[in-house]
């Protein structure tokens, strides 16, 4: 192996959204980035609000803050912002996106990275952008691009659409996503696209028309130091756990909570905690007062990691009801635990559960009766939780961990980094080449914006 493919790298990863509590954006960011750190590579993660929150104690790992004006914040999402708050065009343009009904954050944090990568034009080997697909991403930023694509959001635009029960709904949902169109121009022309999973792979080739030879599966996994099992911590007598950042059709809560209903006429104690945002109205909310499961619904959100895994720990049974997974980080953190996992169908979700009866449960997505089926079935047989939790911990040990995930994303780093000098043109004799990132010096403050250590909004 040369000395070239074995340097240290020094990487700007991009991420418009970066919180590790409310998506699986940020816990993407936050895991990637400790684990490229590991392995020798000097990371700078820049990020807009939320701020990604990474770990500590990693030398090469930094977090730079690319600001927007932070529209969706709480508690005044859809603010409008105070007259001296505005600070350039960039500004203007994401109010009035979103005065008009659309998200404009991937383009708007687009154009700002690039240009706060152009101004630093040398300091970077490879730029790995986690789904902005803006357009200000596009020619030269610096660097050769890398992308990860988790999932096309077209397909949360669609079961959105499918969901929409009026015509003024489905106005609102075409022009929310009108994004997309953006994401899907830039995903043609991306030459390097890194995704999660064969699911996946395959709508982006189908859902978004970048070519085949483009794409390239890395699988992403749990922290399994973290993600452990742990005898002292005792488990609770019908207690079944999902994740739901959002209350939206993709994530299938409602059929959860349905099936809820239907698993306590036999298990009176069966009770459900939603690790995410209790909806104040909707389907969710809606199915919850409808079955009178107000005592029986707990939803909690901002807790730490050691509360989140000990909430796993205690449950008899994890449950990944979503319609659709581009990979699905719940199923693999709840596998890594030993907690017996029933989850549909949907998607990229099968790949990472593995198969029916051996390593989870698996029923069709969007079906209560069968997610009720296997909540009696798991519940009723301890046996069979013991076995499914033990087989579904070393499926993950196996397949899925963020080691792995690093390493496999720098190895699609060196590739890009190798084709983008393949492609300069020869400098003539006599000139001097250009200085390597790895050898550039760091740009001062007043080019790279605001660092910070990094702290954890929701």
């Amino acid at each position: 192996m040369t000395a070239e493919a074995e340097r240290p790298l020094d990487i700007a990863l991009l991420t418009y959204k970066g919180n590790p509590f409310c998506g699986g954006q940020g816990v993407y960011v936050r895991h990637l980035s400790r684990e490229l750190a590991r392995l020798g590579h000097r990371v700078e993660v820049i990020g807009s609000q939320p701020y990604p929150v990474l770990d500590e104690g990693y030398p090469g790992l930094t977090l730079t803050e690319l600001p927007s004006l932070d529209l969706y914040r709480q508690p005044d999402p859809f603010r409008t912002p105070k007259r001296d708050e505005y600070r350039d065009w960039i500004d203007a343009l994401e109010v009035g996106t979103m005065w008009t009904g659309g998200f404009p954050e991937p383009l708007t944090f687009s154009l700002r990275a690039r240009r706060h990568l152009r101004a630093r034009r040398g300091r970077f080997d490879v730029v790995h952008d986690n789904q902005t697909l803006g357009y200000g991403l596009l020619g030269d930023i610096g660097a050769p691009l890398v992308t990860t694509i988790h999932h096309p959001i077209t397909v949360d635009r669609q079961l959105e659409l499918d969901a929409a029960a009026t015509w003024q709904r489905r106005y609102a949902v075409r022009r929310w996503y009108a994004f997309t169109r953006m994401q899907k121009r830039v995903a043609r022309r991306l030459p390097s696209v890194l995704t999660v999973s064969g699911s996946s792979r395959q709508e982006i080739v189908d859902h978004l028309g970048v070519r085949d030879d483009r794409v390239h599966v890395v699988h992403i996994g749990a922290d399994t130091d973290l993600f452990a099992p742990h005898p002292a911590v005792p488990e609770v007598p019908g207690r079944i756990v999902t994740t739901s950042s959002a209350d939206v059709p993709l994530k299938g809560l409602v059929f959860l909570v349905e099936a809820l209903a239907k698993v306590r006429t036999e298990h009176p104690a069966a009770h459900l905690v939603v690790v995410g945002k209790r909806p104040q109205e909707g389907p969710v909310a809606q199915a919850i007062e409808r079955y009178g499961l107000e005592g029986a619904v707990d939803f909690v959100k901002g807790i730490s990691d050691a509360e989140l895994v000990d909430l796993i720990r205690s449950a008899q049974v994890a449950c990944v009801p979503s319609l659709y997974e581009g990979f699905s980080l719940p199923a693999a953190e709840a596998m890594a635990t030993g907690t017996p996992l029933l989850a549909t169908t949907g998607g990229a979700i099968p790949e990472v559960a593995g198969p029916d009866g051996e390593t989870c449960l698996a029923v069709p997505p969007g079906d209560a009766g069968a997610l009720a089926a296997g909540l009696v079935r798991l519940l009723g047989d301890p046996e069979l939780r013991l076995r499914l939790g033990r087989a579904g911990r070393e499926r993950v040990l196996r397949n899925f961990t963020w080691a792995r995930a690093a390493e496999g994303t720098v190895a699609h780093y060196r590739e890009a980094i190798a084709r983008a000098a393949a492609d300069r043109p020869a400098a003539p004799p006599g000139t001097a080449s250009a200085t390597p990132a790895s050898a550039a010096p760091a740009a001062s403050t007043s080019d790279t914006g605001v660092s910070s250590e990094s702290r954890a909004t929701c």
